[in-house]
């Protein structure tokens, strides 16, 4: 069997850093995690070919060479994925569909010839051995959950890791939280279940033979979800694991009160994770009661960010406008917070609502849908009718982002953000791509740039006052241009 599994593009969004990839000569961030392991789920014996769309094209004998077409993708990818759908078919190619695009939503998919639903390495099974038996069905789906030990190795070889600028792994799914607008518990469930240290340090040593020497994403939706197990395990053999692999390096996303625990962001650092993503949302304490985000309330969340820094940790951080209760200053608080908090990569979107969320279904029952959601958090597009108005919240919102990503802004918080950080054990090795970089960034943003008076006060700030950070600074300034450069795209 011949098995072609397909990753539709991503557009030019906050994440996709299209505009910052290039200083590295990158193509994407990260792999598609998803069909590289379901492609370790597949018969040894079946040939298998990625198509990544965001660093690769079709090969002119791919779509004739292949038995099955296999697709996966998120909301922000649905249109190119009706499309590569259609394309498929055009060539009698079958379909099988699944990742969170279909599982969220199979019926908009009636086009797709197999759906398989959920957490592939339970349904998954059920479809190869009706497909080996000449009778597979439209849908495979469940309601239970796998144990993670079943989840294998992805498949690296079927990569070429040149054109990306991360590798991802994932430790964990399920959230114990209840965040109306987060369909995480909707895909993965809500007691976080783990894969053992030993299973973890095997897919680290299977991506490191195959010549992986940078950083590494740990794509859980709150790595720090188990936290006994995290720290009794996993952190542990991370730490023992880098003593002997010093130039990897980790992000991952947790939950503010990881600034509750110094034990815990003391091994996180040890470990290597330089950055976490937190979902901060809002400085309005009525909205986060309105989002049920329990544990963002009742604290200091400015001060929660600081200790983060302190403790070698850098602070990515997510913010949304357009919820019930926003009251007519949420625009400027939204701003304050994150200038004083220091958070360098500030994500800042409308509220949207999930198919398959509390809030699509609450939104649904009062006639406030607008249809699906575009997946882009910064395109400034909503599928909510919002209390505030459209045009007011639109207005806002544009104000955050031309406040925010201003040189001016971006800098002041970029330099904040470096006076707190204090980091353990700094990697001084220079890759080519950052000596690269670096002479681009001189180019781009302190020649031509916009922000060259920015940059270069930024530059020697930095080279002579905090030089173990001046790679990080360089890499920052170059992730506003990217930003900028979506604004200008999107919302501008």
């Amino acid at each position: 069997m011949n098995i072609l599994l397909l990753y539709p593009k991503i557009p030019d969004t906050f994440w996709s850093f299209k505009h910052a990839l290039k200083f590295i000569r990158k193509r994407a961030g990260s792999p598609p995690l998803g069909l590289l392991t379901v492609a370790a789920l597949l018969p040894d014996h079946w040939n298998k070919r990625l198509v990544d769309f965001n660093v690769s094209t079709l090969g002119p004998d791919d779509m004739s060479w292949a038995d099955y077409a296999f697709i996966s993708g998120m909301d922000l990818q649905r249109e190119p994925t009706h499309r590569l759908i259609e394309q498929c078919h055009q060539n009698n190619l079958p379909v099988v569909g699944g990742g969170p695009l279909f599982s969220c939503a199979p019926d908009k998919f009636p086009e797709v010839d197999h759906l398989v639903l959920g957490e592939a390495e339970i349904t998954l099974p059920g479809f190869l051995s009706d497909l080996q038996a000449g009778t597979p069905k439209n849908r495979y789906e469940t309601a239970q959950h796998p144990d993670l030990q079943l989840s294998p190795t992805p498949d690296w070889s079927l990569l070429n890791m040149d054109r990306y600028a991360t590798m991802s792994v994932q430790y964990s799914r399920g959230c114990p939280y209840h965040c109306e607008f987060c369909n995480v518990t909707t895909l993965f469930g809500h007691a976080p279940r783990t894969k053992p240290s030993a299973q973890m340090i095997a897919e680290l040593n299977a991506l490191y033979s195959q010549g992986w020497r940078d950083q590494i994403f740990f794509v859980d939706d709150n790595f720090i979800g188990h936290r006994k197990h995290l720290k009794n395990d996993l952190l542990p053999a991370l730490i023992h694991w880098r003593e002997t692999h010093p130039e990897i390096s980790f992000l991952t996303e947790t939950s503010i009160n990881l600034a509750d625990d110094p034990e815990l962001m003391t091994m996180l650092s040890q470990a290597g994770f330089q950055s976490v993503f937190i979902g901060i949302e809002t400085p309005e304490e009525a909205c986060l009661h309105e989002a049920s985000k329990s544990q963002n309330q009742n604290r200091d969340m400015v001060a929660d960010v600081k200790r983060i820094h302190q403790n070698g940790i850098q602070v990515q951080g997510g913010f949304i406008v357009g919820f019930d209760n926003d009251p007519p200053s949420i625009f400027e608080r939204q701003i304050q917070f994150i200038q004083q908090s220091g958070i360098v990569v500030a994500m800042v979107g409308l509220l949207q609502a999930p198919s398959g969320t509390k809030l699509y279904e609450r939104l649904q029952e009062a006639g406030r849908l607008l249809g699906f959601m575009s997946g882009d958090n910064v395109d400034g597009s909503t599928n909510i009718l919002p209390k505030m108005g459209l045009d007011t919240l639109k207005t806002g919102y544009r104000h955050i982002l031309e406040n925010i990503y201003s040189p001016k802004q971006y800098y002041q918080r970029l330099k904040t953000f470096l006076k707190d950080y204090k980091p353990g054990k700094v990697n001084t090795s220079v890759s080519r791509e950052e000596i690269f970089a670096l002479f681009r960034s001189i180019f781009q943003l302190g020649i031509v740039g916009k922000e060259r008076l920015y940059y270069w006060k930024l530059f020697f700030w930095t080279l002579f006052r905090k030089p173990k950070l001046f790679p990080l600074a360089i890499t920052l300034s170059i992730y506003g241009y990217h930003f900028r450069k979506v604004c200008e795209l999107h919302v501008f």
